[in-house]
């Protein structure tokens, strides 16, 4: 019974004792024994039937919500600013339901790291696949222009082993997490790439190679390489980032969207066919189709987004702050 159990653990830790890409054996120093500790917790857990894992990820919702004030504070402010027809009772239901999507996608990331892919590919309803594989073929690069759903981490992989994507990453302040969600992003298809998200020049190069790349347009990333437009009637920085890497990377944009089925019937992925004329004549043209689109897909499931990112943070000069 014992040599199962150190098989597990060992391929857990990556074959820490072999050498493998991106490991460094300073990522074996004291300082990093509670983090591997808490990973080892959190991979155990994951090993619990996929229902159990739900109602664990409500759990931690819950608790989320009660002691995580600022975080509450901003998804509340929120939906507020996005959903003013609703009653107070039904926008504090959004939120408590919104807490519990974040709970769960904590163990859904656990999931994708490390599930074996026969288990995963088990939850998972494709819709739309032909519109990728119409690009590949084309040898056109493309888009795959998402946002951030709390299912956006087990959304990337179920699709990535029916279709290679490549993703924009950021990379984690601590080393040994950042090792630990690399392999755990690259390993559904074993040519996929984690491009850094300043490294615009990886992207075009891929893109213009005819490859998809997972990206997300929705967050607020400042003023500065943004234009203000209305999101649920809210102006809001909008990156134009979209429009020129599909310009430049001579890439189509093809929407996509994950979500999580109720009763733990699993997720399904829905990409749409790509945008027609895109880009168009104006950066705020094309800004103000996209958060139109972002939109309908939020009011799809609007609990399942990631309203704790404050999203209205950047304020068109002279306007008071939102949060």
């Amino acid at each position: 019974m014992n040599k199962p159990c150190r098989i597990r653990v060992f391929t857990l830790f990556g074959m820490l004792s072999m050498k493998h890409s991106g490991f460094d054996i300073a990522f074996l120093h004291p300082r990093y024994w509670l983090l591997w500790l808490g990973l080892a917790g959190l991979w155990l857990l994951t090993q619990l039937p996929y229902v159990a894992l739900l109602r664990l990820g409500r759990v931690l919702g819950a608790l989320m919500q009660r002691f995580a004030r600022s975080r509450r504070h901003i998804v509340t402010r929120n939906i507020e600013l996005c959903f003013p027809q609703l009653s107070a009772v039904e926008r504090e239901r959004l939120v408590r339901e919104n807490f519990a999507s974040m709970g769960i996608a904590f163990f859904e990331m656990a999931m994708s790291w490390w599930w074996p892919k026969k288990r995963l590919a088990g939850l998972v309803q494709v819709q739309g696949l032909e519109h990728l594989q119409a690009a590949q073929e084309q040898g056109q690069g493309a888009i795959l222009m998402a946002i951030h759903f709390t299912t956006l981490e087990i959304g990337a992989a179920l699709l990535g082993q029916q279709h290679t994507i490549d993703g924009m990453y950021r990379a984690h302040k601590n080393p040994v997490f950042d090792y630990v969600q690399r392999r755990g992003r690259e390993r559904h298809n074993a040519d996929a790439h984690a491009i850094e998200r300043e490294d615009v020049r990886g992207m075009l190069k891929v893109l213009r190679k005819g490859r998809a790349i997972w990206y997300a347009p929705d967050q607020d990333y400042g003023a500065k390489q943004s234009v203000f437009v209305p999101l649920f009637g809210v102006l809001a920085a909008t990156v134009t980032a979209t429009s020129k890497f599909a310009k430049l990377g001579r890439a189509q944009v093809i929407p996509m969207t994950q979500t999580r089925l109720a009763s733990g019937q699993g997720y399904l992925i829905k990409i749409e066919p790509p945008l027609q004329n895109f880009p168009g004549e104006t950066d705020e043209q094309d800004c103000i189709r996209l958060n139109k689109w972002i939109e309908q897909a939020i009011m799809q499931q609007p609990e399942q987004y990631l309203w704790a990112h404050r999203r209205f943070k950047t304020r068109p000069e002279g306007e008071a702050k939102l949060y």
